[in-house]
């Protein structure tokens, strides 16, 4: 109610980059942001990239006294990544993993096997929605292969966020969205949410220029990833929304710059991004805030769904080669089988190949169809997730242009 004090958020949201034996500097950059985390006495903390469990462990002891509840969300193969740290009780906690996550034989992207998700806590003393995520690496902006992939994620985290933000008074989202201010996933995001963005909201900013998150100056950044972004690109957010009787203002934003204090190297090749966030009850409800149904966000959904067209008849290309090459695989081994059983019965001439030669090529078309026959169905669960969203975006075209 009116009158009532304010709630001071204070957010930190930071891509870890805690790859065990790869990362540079693992270890030491871990213990780093757990001696920074405890000193500033943040109220939330949202991680993402920490890959290894045992890091995850050293920093709940490390920060236990000032971060009292937190949660390592599990996923995948080798872990979503996520952990969530807070000084109010987590209620409840909930982890979705997006349909689609790129490929599983891109081996040296590997986001498939991590099983990208978004982590869901419920806390503070009023229910509030918070959210530690990641979407899909773009990897190549020219050549953006995964982009259908990262439209699906954006979409499936915009209808997650309407169904399960109901209940709630705040919601909050932090993570590495992987995606430009201005590219169609982080518009379709926040215009069907009606989620509001920090850095553009902010009274007060203190950080890079433009609050890009990736940048030039880091010593672990690729810096040939960054030619055509002499500044930096902007991939790391933070982002609200008020329901019910709530309103949310965000005071100031922070961004690091570089090495932590004292040391030479900073806590990633991310920048952190630091929110301060007044959060205080009104007189009346004001309902939630769901998307505007104008026409930008008309054509904001008619552009997704065209990429998420384009990527399913990519998919739907994969799939005719990868059963195509199954068959020719089936046809070989059943030849050889065939010969084989001739040869045995006696009804043909002697074996014209070298038995290892044969039983070579007989393992050869073995593994060949085993293979295709494994990226024959993975392509078809593609085709069928990616038509299922272009339905779902047809559906919500419909209803926006049908409103009044």
């Amino acid at each position: 109610m009116e009158g009532e004090p304010t709630l001071r958020l204070r957010i930190f949201d930071l891509n870890c980059w805690a790859i065990r034996y790869l990362s540079k500097r693992r270890q030491e950059r871990v213990r780093l942001i757990g001696d920074t985390l405890r000193q500033e006495g943040f109220d939330l903390v949202l991680l993402q990239e920490v890959w290894s469990e045992q890091d995850y462990s050293d920093l709940r002891v490390k920060l236990a006294g000032c971060y009292p509840f937190s949660h390592y969300f599990r996923s995948g193969v080798i872990g979503s990544g996520l952990c969530v740290f807070s000084r109010f009780p987590i209620l409840d906690t909930l982890l979705y993993q997006y349909s689609l996550n790129g490929y599983p034989y891109m081996l040296q992207h590997g986001d498939w096997f991590c099983g990208k998700s978004v982590g869901v806590s419920v806390g503070v003393t009023d229910p509030l929605l918070s959210l530690s995520l990641q979407l899909h690496a773009e990897y190549c902006r020219e050549k953006d292969a995964y982009l259908p992939h990262r439209l699906v994620q954006a979409w499936e985290l915009a209808q997650f966020i309407r169904h399960t933000s109901k209940a709630a008074d705040v919601v909050l989202l932090g993570g590495d969205l992987n995606m430009h201010p201005e590219d169609v996933g982080i518009r379709l995001l926040r215009g069907w949410t009606g989620l509001r963005d920090a850095f553009a909201e902010a009274t007060r900013f203190e950080g890079c220029k433009n609050g890009c998150t990736l940048v030039p100056d880091n010593c672990f950044t690729d810096k040939s990833e960054l030619l055509p972004f002499p500044l930096g690109i902007r991939i790391d957010y933070i982002l609200y929304k008020a329901i019910s009787s709530f309103t949310v203002k965000c005071e100031e934003l922070k961004t690091t710059t570089g090495p932590a204090l004292g040391t030479d190297i900073p806590f990633s090749d991310h920048e952190a991004v630091m929110a301060t966030l007044h959060i205080q009850r009104q007189g009346q409800p004001v309902g939630a805030t769901l998307g505007t149904a104008d026409l930008a966000l008309v054509d904001v959904v008619t552009e997704a769904r065209t990429e998420v067209g384009v990527g399913l008849r990519a998919a739907q290309r994969q799939r005719y080669s990868s059963g195509r090459m199954a068959v020719l695989a089936l046809l070989l081994l059943l030849l050889q089988a065939a010969a084989a059983l001739g040869t045995l019965a006696g009804l043909g001439a002697e074996q014209p190949f070298p038995k290892l030669s044969f039983c070579l090529l007989a393992f050869l078309a073995l593994g060949v169809l085993v293979l295709a026959a494994g990226l024959h169905l993975f392509h078809t669960m593609e085709v069928k997730m990616l038509h299922g969203t272009e339905d779902q975006m047809w559906m919500a075209l419909r209803a926006l242009q049908e409103r009044p």
